[in-house]
């Protein structure tokens, strides 16, 4: 295997675009160091791109820019992220261990592959994430940990990002930079459902670089809070969790953001809860009409199907943190 540092973020898109799939970029090496080690990922060639200037935070007029190479703990104890957009402060806090988000980049826990036992351990099981077409060992499987939303017949491993989830729901924008150039996605539209191909986890080509992400100011943004529910209070994984962002004007919802984790293939906007809160007032009753909304298409599996429940739940206590911030 072949390692290269790169400090010039055009040169290191086109080696990795020009080394075939062998290749994959390495910033912080939490997760993929990970993946090395267990043997579910062998590349031929590791493009090292922590040489890129990409580590700052900086104020726009119209919100927050934030570099792919700021680490973690930055991002989650920036003043003006702890005021603005406090759920991405609590989801960061909310993930790993301090050692971790001391090198985690923000690119990276974007882009971090699924926790699902079967994709991490060849030996249990086939895996379609990790070989297309060998089958899914967790449909058959245990199934605790995985998705009830936006399965398919293929995969139901839930993407484990907290981070993600919060940024689903603050409207980010993500930017980035390839061997065609640059461009600029919708949040919601980076990460892809597994459909017939599991192994495709974004919408990135190869040698595609997130350079940035936007996170616009808003007023339910300030209004925000992120709640996470695991089996034990550090350095585990969601069973269900949820970021969520009101607006509030004359006593009534006037605007709603919910995503969802622990639960889905991938972060999860739930647009029939946001929907079901417009115009109502903040109470518990609403939030526990919306959160029923957000579970209408859950397919449940008899070990996860305690999530439909645990994640309304967790919807409605993020939903009153969120009213409740001042």
């Amino acid at each position: 295997m072949t390692l290269d540092f790169m400090t010039a973020p055009d040169e290191a898109a086109a080696l990795a675009a020009g080394s075939g799939e062998g290749a994959l970029f390495i910033a912080g090496g939490t997760s993929v160091v990970d993946l090395l080690r267990l043997g579910v990922q062998n590349p031929s060639r590791l493009v090292d791109i922590t040489g890129l200037d990409w580590s700052t935070i900086e104020r726009v007029p119209d919100g927050l820019r934030v570099g792919a190479l700021v680490k973690n703990t930055a991002l989650a104890y920036a003043p003006e992220v702890m005021r603005d957009y406090p759920a991405l402060s609590e989801a960061l806090l909310a993930g790993a261990s301090p050692q971790l988000r001391n090198m985690a980049s923000v690119g990276g826990n974007v882009l971090q592959r699924t926790r699902c036992s079967y994709y991490r351990d060849p030996a249990i099981g086939a895996c379609n994430k990790r070989t297309p077409g060998s089958g899914c060992a967790a449909i058959s499987g245990y199934t605790r940990m995985h998705a009830i939303l936006g399965g398919s017949t293929h995969c139901i491993a839930v993407n484990p990002s907290d981070m993600c989830v919060a940024l689903a729901a603050l409207d980010a924008v993500v930017h980035t930079r390839g061997p065609r150039g640059e461009r600029t996605l919708a949040f919601a539209d980076l990460h892809t459902l597994p459909g017939d191909h599991p192994e495709v986890e974004s919408v990135l080509e190869h040698g595609e670089l997130i350079t940035q992400l936007h996170l616009p100011a808003s007023a339910f943004a300030r209004r925000s809070a992120y709640v996470k529910v695991r089996d034990r209070a550090s350095f585990a994984f969601a069973l269900t969790s949820a970021a969520a962002g009101l607006e509030i004007t004359s006593g009534k919802v006037s605007a709603a953001r919910i995503a969802l984790g622990g639960v889905a293939t991938k972060p999860w906007r739930s647009g029939e809860a946001e929907g079901a809160l417009l115009g109502r007032p903040p109470t518990r009753e609403s939030f526990a009409s919306a959160a029923a909304e957000a579970v209408r298409a859950a397919h449940a599996l008899p070990d996860n199907r305690f999530k439909v429940e645990l994640i309304q739940s967790t919807i409605v206590r993020a939903l009153e943190r969120a009213r409740d911030r001042a």
